[in-house]
């Protein structure tokens, strides 16, 4: 393996946990200064970081990362920021689950891989504040290797102006990589998020990419890092308007019944999910995503 090749990859690993850090102070920094509102008199929630770890077959070390979580704050009900790095072989389940996508060259040659990057969600404690995803990453065999993530937003109650805030926000750091970005992404986002057993979208969207590669690495690298730099804007906006506001048991209950369609996605369709679980990483934090509470109706 070349020194420019490992640089590259500790470039992306270091900066997914940047981002991480970055996330992290934010959301504690809301839970402090929410002093008025719904959840108010409560004490502001804190992270719970947790060291993970993913075992190769024979029980060898194979990496890991962080786990944090919040759990009862006053603005968030749930919201897990993990970042891993993670590298071995691929077994035949895990080659199975990749080449679902459109197939890794050279992979059934030779299975290594080395993988890293930073997943989020966030379930709210009040209604009208729309849960959110996010996540970028890098992925690495010695025949390829790719970029790939995104966010999107997942409001019980849609409020059309919080939408294009959210959309405009993301639109406007894809921009300066190239006018067709967006568009694509968006696109992407909205086939991705597509729950067909409902027929509908889980929520109002975002955007997405995978299998990014262009053969300009730094190029390649310096989009996904714009994605991540265009979450915080994004969305902080949208919880700090929200979450003052007040509501009622039929609001809370919107939103457990909405919760079930984003449980379903993630077990079922969402590659993330199944990439994790079929290549021995830690369930728990795998499994960070699901919401505290769901109903089905």
């Amino acid at each position: 393996m070349t020194e420019e090749l490992l640089d590259e990859r500790a470039r992306a690993a270091d900066w997914f946990r940047e981002l991480r850090d970055r996330i992290v102070t934010a959301f504690e920094a809301i839970e402090d200064s929410h002093t008025s509102g719904p959840g108010a008199a409560a004490a502001p929630g804190r992270f719970e970081v947790t060291e993970t770890t993913r075992r190769s077959d024979d029980g060898s070390d194979a990496g890991g990362g962080l786990m944090s979580v919040m759990r009862g704050g006053r603005v968030f009900e749930k919201v897990g920021v993990n970042v891993s790095e993670v590298y071995g072989t691929l077994g035949d389940r895990a080659q199975a689950a990749m080449a679902a996508r459109k197939g890794i060259p050279g992979m059934a040659d030779d299975p290594r891989f080395w993988a890293s990057g930073i997943s989020l969600v966030a379930h709210m404690q009040n209604p009208h504040v729309p849960a959110v995803h996010m996540n970028t990453r890098m992925f690495w065999t010695p025949h390829a290797w790719w970029f790939g993530g995104g966010s999107d937003l997942n409001p019980c109650i849609e409020y059309a102006e919080d939408t294009a805030h959210f959309h405009a926000t993301q639109q406007e750091h894809l921009d300066p990589h190239g006018a067709d970005h967006y568009p694509r992404l968006k696109a992407w986002a909205d086939e991705y998020f597509y729950i067909p057993h409902r027929h509908r979208a889980r929520g109002v969207g975002g955007i997405f990419m995978d299998d990014h590669n262009t053969g300009d690495w730094q190029a390649d690298f310096a989009l996904t890092r714009d994605i991540g730099q265009a979450f915080l804007p994004a969305y902080l906006p949208l919880v700090e308007k929200r979450g003052v506001q007040d509501w009622t048991e039929a609001d809370r209950e919107a939103q457990l019944v909405h919760r079930g369609l984003y449980a379903e996605y993630n077990l079922v369709y969402d590659r993330g999910t199944k990439f994790g679980l079929e290549t021995g990483h830690d369930a728990n934090a795998v499994l960070m995503s699901l919401p505290p509470l769901a109903k089905w109706i």
